[in-house]
C-alpha cells in the first residue's frame, strides 16, 4: 500500500511532466532481426539504490524504468535463459531479489491504461500504457512468457541514470541493466 501511495502522490505532483519524462531505447540486430527495448530513465539523484529498492512490493517485482511500461519487441524468436521468446512486443520487469539473483521478466500483459490508476491523468496520457506497479503476481504473474537469472556483472563507471545496453557476443547479445554502482546481464540469442 504504501509504494502505491507513493506513486500517486508522485503522479499528482508530476501532471504535465509526464509526457517530458526521459526514454530510452536499447536496440540490437540477431540475425536479420531487430530487438528493441523502450524504456524510462530514472535519476539516482544521489539517492542510495538499495534504499530505493527496499521500497518495492512484497513479490519483489520492479518495473525496470520510469513513467510508462518498459517494452521488449523482437521481430524474430530469441532465445533467454534457455526458454524460446516468440516474435512479438511485451512488458518487461525485473525481480529484484533481496538475496541471490535478480531475474529478467518477459510478460505478455502490456500495461494498464494510466487513466484506469490515476484519475487525473492528463488526457493525452489517459491511454498510455503503465506497469502493474502492486500485486503483479496476481495480476499478470500468469502471462509471463520468460523469468531468467540475471547474472552480477562487474559495472562500469556509476550510472545516474538507469540505462539498458546490448553488446554484440557471437551471434547473439549481451543486454545489460545498469544503475548506480550495480550492473547486470543476460545473454539474448536467436532461437534455433
Amino acid at each position: 500500500m504504501k509504494m502505491r501511495f507513493a506513486v500517486l502522490a508522485t503522479l499528482a505532483l508530476a501532471g504535465p511532466a509526464l509526457a517530458q519524462a526521459p526514454r530510452g531505447a536499447a536496440v540490437t540486430t540477431l540475425g536479420t532481426q531487430k530487438v528493441t527495448i523502450d524504456y524510462g530513465r530514472p535519476a539516482l539523484k544521489g539517492r542510495d539504490l538499495a534504499v530505493l529498492m527496499k521500497d518495492l512490493p512484497a513479490d519483489r517485482i520492479w518495473r525496470a524504468g520510469e513513467n510508462e511500461v518498459t517494452t521488449f519487441t523482437t521481430e524474430g524468436p530469441v532465445s533467454i535463459g534457455g526458454k524460446t521468446v516468440p516474435a512479438g512486443k511485451y512488458s518487461l520487469y525485473v525481480q529484484a531479489a533481496e538475496k541471490g539473483a535478480w531475474a529478467l521478466i518477459l510478460n505478455r500483459d502490456l500495461g494498464v491504461p494510466l487513466g484506469k490508476i490515476w484519475d487525473k491523468a492528463p488526457e493525452n496520457m489517459k491511454n498510455a500504457p503503465w506497469p502493474h506497479l502492486e500485486g503483479y503476481t496476481k495480476a499478470i504473474g500468469d502471462k509471463e512468457v520468460v523469468r531468467a537469472k540475471l547474472k552480477a556483472t562487474k559495472p562500469g563507471p556509476a550510472a545516474d541514470l538507469f540505462t539498458l545496453s546490448f553488446a554484440p557476443k557471437g551471434t547473439g547479445a549481451d543486454l545489460t541493466l545498469a544503475w548506480g554502482n550495480e550492473s547486470w546481464s543476460i545473454e539474448i540469442k536467436p532461437a534455433k
